[in-house]
């Protein structure tokens, strides 16, 4: 008799744990039925990322939730905001012969904002840093500017980001 309760007590904790699949949760009020992504401020001297993460954090929700996504702030039922706060690239490899970087780390900064319309409540916010690297190549006649490739890496890394976050409000 012992046993089956000690077994039911277990099932019973286990069941009420909270464990769930990651991606998979959606914590967002119920009356939630669309988001608005409007386009990111943007600060700094790279233009790249600001225009690509509004368009990429839309495929994400697309691809990945039920959310229907507007282009109206104003008839959305909240509006997630994004402001890329900082931009840097800095060399992390140089070749000793010439001294000129052969390897370059991006870093972006973003800080993102899900607010719900009607009432103003913050339903989602963190500040972010995402990282890329990418090679330069030494040579000026195969020289290849890799550093819109990099951008691009770094917004969909970032939207991915974005989305999981306010899934599941981490």
């Amino acid at each position: 008799m012992r046993w089956q309760w000690a077994f039911a007590g277990v099932l019973l904790l286990l069941t009420g744990c909270g464990y769930h699949v990651s991606g998979r949760g959606d914590l967002l009020p119920k009356t939630i039925k669309t988001i608005a992504v409007p386009a990111f401020g943007n600060p700094t001297t790279r233009f790249e990322i600001a225009r690509m993460l509004p368009e990429d954090v839309t495929r994400e929700f697309i691809s990945r939730t039920r959310y229907q996504i507007v282009s109206d702030p104003g008839q959305a039922d909240a509006v997630l905001k994004g402001v890329v706060n900082n931009y840097g690239a800095y060399p992390t490899v140089v070749d000793p012969k010439t001294g000129r970087a052969t390897g370059v780390q991006v870093i972006v900064s973003l800080q993102i904002t899900l607010t719900e319309r009607t009432s103003g409540k913050v339903l989602y916010q963190r500040n972010g840093e995402f990282r890329e690297r990418y090679t330069i190549s030494i040579d000026p006649q195969s020289y290849f500017d890799e550093s819109g490739t990099a951008m691009a890496r770094v917004s969909k890394d970032a939207a991915r980001s974005i989305v999981t976050g306010v899934l599941e409000n981490f």
